[in-house]
Order: structure tokens, then sequence, then C-alpha cells
């Protein structure tokens, strides 16, 4: 197990709600992602940090030459500089109340022994022997670290001054790891929503995520994963590469936020038990391939695997439930994301937004068709972009204008590809509908399905631009997106970080009052849900290939139901009325996913 200085980390959350949270946070020792999706929005962050920082900030324009990737570069040698210097002035602070470096330590797990030394500090009567432990405890803090995602699949290809192609080292994804990868910092670059081999491949090209002859990796790899096939898949691929995967990071698909898949009902916690038993096997296996392609390259091997973090995300929201993830399935960190969009300490979000999001209920988290990607995306119903979006539909101007472009798939009505949300496309698309002479309800249907998409590319980032006013004489209008997971639902506030932090080691309770299923159970009905919105898409006449993967995905929730009531009786942190209703949930969910599988029983 690798050391951390807290056990969770705050996953990426959209393009704006963590895109500053390491100067908000790093400094206590809290890991955080950020995302280098929005380029404009990361260059306007860099002037407003500049301008906090006194240093003068020389705009990169989009014209500029590598924009994007330069972009991405300064923004993140800006939060390199801004987190170093944050915390050389938290390690000279006095051992004081209401210090910053009393507030690092007061974070920290009970059970850290960072923490045990700084109580037992605290103890000491000698003012020699306190001075000593408090100098020893200066050198053994560090700051969280700055890691940074890339959404593979976000990969567009970008074009010159005369509308021609640029080469594919320019495409958005390759831009911002170049950019991730000339800067200064010494983190993670994490890898979300699948494989791209033209991406991993680009990466072997920086010396930064070699291992040097010391075994030391200044910039580490990180792969979002839904099951273990899927993490020895990408791990080979990097392996061949000479390239070690610093830390594998189980998602939930279904309950977190943002984008959510299905992968095939492999729910979340019979893949954390194959992780539990084959990690070995996997290192192991990786390793021999690693050292191999090593030798290939005339590069040091090594005698033994660098270390190998496992680390879980997606709907917890009980220290008990964190607990369990760390222990039972020897975890060695979780992440939380959701809740701590209510931590404008550690994240960012307008004040309106912010509102919203504390008074959301269960009816008012979603499901969305909202993503131009075509992948189910958690919604906020009553946010600012909902609105804008039926406004624009009900004025009869639905779409949106395209400014960014970083969703950009489709050339059914283009040469070059556009937006599923953008005015343009929706224009076309609605016309071609009503030309089709379809039934009055199936044309219905088909418009909604059209219009249901939004700018994400502008609203996500609409949370950040108000909350710093950072919006521009010729910009269109921003209004903010949110991408809450499900479990958002069951928080009904706004929380310090102390609070936050605190429930998540279990020194208080911040839930509201409502009743909250286990994660596990809550995350099987999600998938239950999701088989029948996927059954019922695939209607009237659902082909071989998808009666073959709904009777797959329906396997899968099947065993998933066997595997959850052997684990049950071996939640002994629990008690035993927690267990006792957890075996009710079970029961109950299986009584759904009988009468869904009666329901459609031609197609199973």
């Amino acid at each position: 197990m690798t050391e951390s200085i807290h056990s969770f980390h705050i996953p990426v959350m959209g393009t704006a709600f963590t895109i500053e949270s390491p100067a908000k946070v790093a400094r206590y020792g809290i890991s955080s992602v950020i995302s280098c999706v929005d380029d404009t929005l990361i260059e306007r962050m860099r002037k407003f940090y500049c301008k906090v920082m006194g240093e003068e900030c020389v705009p990169i324009k989009k014209s500029d030459e590598d924009a994007r990737a330069h972009r991405i570069t300064e923004y993140l040698n800006l939060l390199d500089r801004i987190v170093k210097e944050q915390f050389e002035k938290l390690k000279e602070s006095a051992f004081e109340i209401g210090t910053e470096i009393t507030k690092y330590f007061d974070l920290l797990a009970d059970s850290s022994p960072l923490r045990q030394a700084y109580e037992h500090m605290l103890a000491m009567k000698n003012s020699t022997e306190r001075q000593k432990a408090q100098d020893q405890l200066r050198k053994k803090i560090k700051p969280g670290s700055i890691d940074v995602n890339i959404m593979t699949k976000l990969d567009r290809t970008n074009y010159d001054k005369n509308g021609e192609p640029l080469p594919s080292e320019f495409t958005d994804a390759l831009a911002a790891l170049r950019g991730y990868a000339n800067s200064t910092l010494h983190s993670s670059i994490v890898f979300s929503a699948g494989f791209n081999g033209r991406l991993y491949g680009y990466a072997e090209h920086f010396e930064d995520f070699h291992a040097d002859d010391n075994g030391c990796i200044k910039k580490k790899i990180v792969v979002k994963v839904n099951d273990y096939r899927s993490a020895l898949t990408q791990g080979k691929f990097f392996a061949k590469k000479g390239l070690w995967v610093s830390e594998y990071r189980l998602e939930s698909g279904l309950n977190c936020g943002g984008h959510a898949f299905g992968h095939g009902g492999n729910l979340m916690g019979p893949s954390l038990e194959e992780f539990k038993q084959r990690k070995q096997e996997l290192i192991d296996t990786l390793f021999e391939i690693y050292n191999k392609a090593r030798a290939q390259k005339g590069k040091k091997t090594f005698s033994s695997p660098h270390p190998v973090r496992f680390t879980a995300q997606g709907g917890i929201g009980t220290a008990k439930e964190n607990d369990f993830l760390l222990k039972y399935y020897e975890l060695d960190g979780t992440g939380w994301g959701t809740p701590f969009l209510l931590v404008p300490e550690a994240t960012t979000t307008d004040q309106k937004t912010l509102e919203k999001l504390c008074k959301a209920t269960e009816e008012d988290l979603f499901l969305s068709d909202v993503s131009p990607l075509g992948v189910p995306f958690n919604n906020l119903r009553t946010s600012a972009s909902e609105e804008a979006k039926l406004a624009r539909i009900n004025a009869g101007k639905p779409g949106s204008p395209c400014s960014k472009g970083h969703l950009v798939s489709n050339t059914e009505f283009s040469q070059k590809p556009i937006c599923l949300a953008s005015r343009l496309y929706q224009k076309e698309k609605l016309k071609q509908i009503t030309s089709e002479n379809l039934d009055p309800e199936t044309q219905k249907t088909a418009c909604e399905s059209v219009m249901a998409k939004a700018c994400l590319c502008n609203d996500l980032g609409g949370a950040a631009i108000l909350a710093h006013g950072l919006a521009e004489p010729h910009d269109l209008p921003c209004p903010p997106a949110v991408c809450p997971g499900p479990n958002l639902a069951y928080f009904s506030r706004a929380f310090t970080l102390k609070e936050m932090v605190d429930h998540i080691y279990g020194r208080i309770n911040i839930l509201a009052g409502k009743r909250r299923p286990n994660m596990f159970i809550a995350e099987l009905n999600m998938y239950i849900d999701y088989l029948e919105r996927e059954i019922k898409e695939s209607l009237p006449s659902a082909n071989d290939q998808k009666i073959k993967y709904f009777g797959e995905f329906r396997e899968n929730l099947v065993r998933g139901i066997a595997y959850y009531e052997e684990l049950i009786p071996k939640m002994t942190h629990e008690s035993k009325e927690y267990r006792d209703r957890m075996f009710q949930d079970l029961g109950n969910s299986r009584k759904k996913l009988e009468a869904l599988t009666e329901r459609y029983k031609t197609i199973f």
C-alpha cells in the first residue's frame, strides 16, 4: 500500500467545479483532479489567478501556435507555484488555534500516524521537546497532488487557418496530454471514459511518464476502470510501451456524476472483489511485460514492480461505507466527488447553482440525454442550463451556438463535424424528421430526442465564469450546467471543508434525515433502471446483438445480487438493523429485476 496524507481524493467534476480545487485544498494534503477539456476557461482562470498572485499575464490567443497545449501548461505551472507558496507559508505558521498548520493536522484522520504524532506533541509539557516535535512534524507533511483528467473520447481534430486538418498531435486529447507533460507538476494524469490507443501511445514520447533509473516517475499514469478486464487491457497497452500504470481507479458506471456508462451490468461490489482477489496477478503480469519493454528500449529494468494504488469512487456517502471499502477490499483510497459540490472551500460553484444543489431532491436528479456524445448524463432538472434550453425550445429556436466545439462529432449535414447540441444541426435534423411523414407520436419522440441535447462545452464552465466574473464582452450567455451524482439528494446544505472531511472520517454525520440505501444497493437499482431504459430504446424490434447484450447484462445483475447476499453478513461494522434493512432492500431489487424480466420475456 502506498502512503498518502489522506485516504480520499476529490475526483474531477465537470469542466469548472474542480478547475481551481488544488489552489483551495492541496496545501492541506488533499489531492484533487482538474479537467483540461475547456482551454478557454483554463486561460481565463490563469488570468484570474495571475492577478491574485500579482503576476503579469501574457495572453495566449486561440490563434497562437499550439495554443491549447500552451494554455494548459501555463495554468498548471501557475497552480504549481500557488500551491508551493501556500504550503511554505503553512509550514512556517505557528502551532496555534486557527492557523493553517493547525488546520492541516485537524483535518487528518484520527488513525493517521501524522495526526497521532501531532496529538502527542500537543500533550508535551517540556517546551524544548515540544519544539523538536513541531520541527519534525513540519518535515513530514506534504501538499496534496495536483492531478489532471483527460476524457479520452474528447479527441476532436483541429484545423489550420486554411481549413486543413492539423497533424494528429494537435487533436484535443493529445494537445492536452502535451500541455500536462510539459508542465512542472509532479503528479498524475487520469485517463477516463475508455481506451484511446493514439493518446496512450503518445504518452511514450514524454520522459516524465517513464521511470528514471531510481524508479521515480515524475508524472504517474492513472486509469479509470469499471472492471478487472479493462484494467488488464489498458495496463498491458501501457506496459508494452515501457510505461507503468500507478493507479487503477474503479468508478461506478452509474452512481457517479457526469457521464454514465452501463458497462454491461458490471456492478461495483463484484468488480472490487475481483480486484481484491487478483491484484497481485495483475501487477505480476504487467511487470513482466513492462520490464521486457524497458529492456528493448535500452532502459534500466527493475527487480520489483513500482507501487500501484487501487482506489474506488462513485456514490460513497457515509464513513462506514468508506471504511468498509478501504478495509474489506484492501483499497489504498477512495474518491468523494458529488458531496464536495456543496463545499465552496473545495470546489467552484456560483451562488445560485449552489442553492439549487442544496435543495435538490431525488426527483430533481436524473439521468438525461443532454450530452452531445450520446452517453447518458447525470443532470439537475432545475439547473440554469436546463431552464435556458427549454426557453429556447419554447421560443422556437432550439439548439445552441457552438462557440467551443469540443464535442463535435456529426457529419450528417456538413463536411466538418458539428455538435448535436448546435443550432445548425438541430435545425437541419428537425427539418428532416418533419419531412418523413411519421405518425405524430413517433415524430414527437424523435424531435424531443434531438432537442434534448445541451451545449455542455459552454454551460459546464458557467459556474466558474459567474463565480469569478470571468465573462467577456463578446461571450454568449453561459447558463451553468451541473452534473451531480444521485448521492447529492442526501446532502442538503453547504458545508465547510472541515465538516465534510470530518464526515468522511466519521467524526460527525452531516447527512440529511432522509432514508439512504447502501451505496451498493442504490447502484444496483440504477442498473436495473438503466437496463429497462436500454430495452425501451431498442423496441419494437431489438436485433440479435442487442438481445444477447441484454441477456448478459441481466445475468451480471443476477450474479451481483447473489454476491451481495453473501457480502451483507460480512458487514459487521454495521448494525444488525442496518444489515436486515439491506437484505430487505436487496430482496426488493431482486423482485424489481424479476418483474422486468417478465415484462420483457420475449427479449430474455
